[in-house]
């Protein structure tokens, strides 16, 4: 995948490293000289100025990229970015901290592809938000344990079950639960699952693949 990544601060620098080490192909937007040169060094093809800018995201190929990651600390920035991404049929992951999350969610989420607080995911998060699927493992917790989120399609076996029914074999746990384009929280206990909710799970690494079987019915 070709992804453009706006703003080089902490997560976008790591996330543009963990895009670049499996493959991708990465072009870095930032408006900070000392950062593009940073940048470049570290062998980024890199483009400066506005994220928000449209000139600007064509310089940095826009029109050919596959995802767009609004990735800087002003989520202004980050949903003009995504809004361009989105012109030009790029999947868009926008950026927000836990102080905007409420106020994102209502104003912004209806229009981009996914919101991240990377600040709780880390980069591992923003990249498999702009790579997409149904099944995406977002972080290790400690050695054998993983986090992962889950988007259930339509023929998905545990659609319409009550959240708190799925048995997930102990090799794994359901410990929040959303509707599409809506944040997660823990699940209440008449909460039956809809195509397009995402789950988020703890699991066992040796556990995924039993997961995947009662979640998505995959061999």
């Amino acid at each position: 995948m070709k992804v453009v990544i706006v703003g080089y601060g902490r997560v976008g620098a790591r996330t543009a490293l963990v895009l670049r080490e499996e493959g991708h192909e990465v072009t870095v937007v930032d408006n900070d000289e000392q950062k593009v040169e940073r940048i470049e060094k570290e062998g980024f093809e890199v483009v400066e100025g506005d994220g928000s800018n449209e000139t600007v995201l064509r310089r940095a190929g826009i029109e050919d990229a596959d995802a767009i990651g609004g990735l800087t600390g002003d989520p202004n920035v980050n949903f003009a970015a995504c809004m361009i991404g989105k012109e030009f049929g790029c999947r868009a992951v926008m950026r927000v901290s836990e102080d905007y999350r409420k106020e994102i969610y209502e104003r912004y989420a209806d229009d981009v592809d996914e919101v991240i607080y990377p600040e709780r995911l880390g980069a591992a998060g923003a990249k498999t938000a702009l790579l997409g699927g149904n099944f995406n493992a977002i972080g290790e917790l400690a050695e054998g344990l993983r986090i992962s989120r889950v988007v259930i399609p339509e023929d998905a076996p545990v659609v319409g079950q009550k959240v708190s029914d799925i048995d997930l074999d102990s090799v794994g746990r359901i410990y929040a639960h959303g509707r599409k384009r809506e944040p997660m929280t823990i699940p209440l206990p008449g909460t039956k699952v809809e195509a397009g909710d995402q789950l988020a799970l703890l699991t066992e690494k040796d556990g995924l693949d039993a997961v995947r079987r009662t979640l998505l019915g995959e061999d």
